[in-house]
């Protein structure tokens, strides 16, 4: 157990401004890039990370801290995508999600030391990212939130289950299958049938 996260969160659960600061440093950026690949919008994972912290801030009080703070808070990052998602649908289609970012924008996880390389990495890199984006939209829903919360947000399928909902061998099937689908988009691996 980290007992410096264990400080922290018991400090933030007094609302003490500087742990909950910290705890907006520490986790942002993964949060940030969780909700980038949920979304499929960087407008909108920017909005999602902050209501995720400010959500954090209103009910951390309550958080009862057993040694899973981070599945905690991407649960309520996830629900909070989950939520956007379901407004949407309701709504109906008013923009594409077809899960590519749209031209100029910057992608889920370039940060200042890769606009700091040379021009045809970087060009490289955002090519590769485009094409991620656009084989996770292909996948089922579950099954891209099921590889997201696994890869990008770093759950385990134990967490993953819990978080959504579904058996253990649910979440272990398709991640699973979902990963052989994009092994096999880029040639990776043969598809499975």
């Amino acid at each position: 157990m980290d007992h410096g996260l264990d400080e922290l969160i018991a400090r933030a659960r007094r609302m003490d401004a500087d742990a909950l600061e910290t705890l907006v440093e520490r986790y942002g950026r993964r949060v940030f890039g969780l909700l980038r690949k949920l979304t499929a919008s960087l407008e909108e994972a920017e909005d999602l990370t902050q209501e995720t912290f400010l959500r954090m801030t209103r009910t951390i009080a309550d958080y009862d801290h057993t040694g899973r703070f981070e599945a905690w808070l991407f649960r309520i990052a996830a629900n909070l995508a989950r939520d956007s998602a379901r407004r949407k649908r309701r709504r109906g289609p008013t923009q594409s999600l077809n899960g590519t970012a749209p031209a100029g924008e910057p992608g889920a996880f370039e940060f200042a030391d890769e606009r700091a390389e040379q021009p045809g990495v970087t060009l490289d890199r955002a090519e590769a990212r485009e094409r991620l984006n656009e084989q996770l939209a292909r996948l089922p829903e579950l099954d891209r939130e099921i590889l997201t919360l696994r890869h990008f947000g770093e759950l385990s399928f134990r967490e993953i289950a819990e978080l959504l909902g579904v058996p253990l061998g649910t979440a272990l099937a398709r991640g699973h299958r979902a990963l052989q689908r994009m092994k096999a988009a880029f040639g990776l691996e043969p598809a499975e049938k």
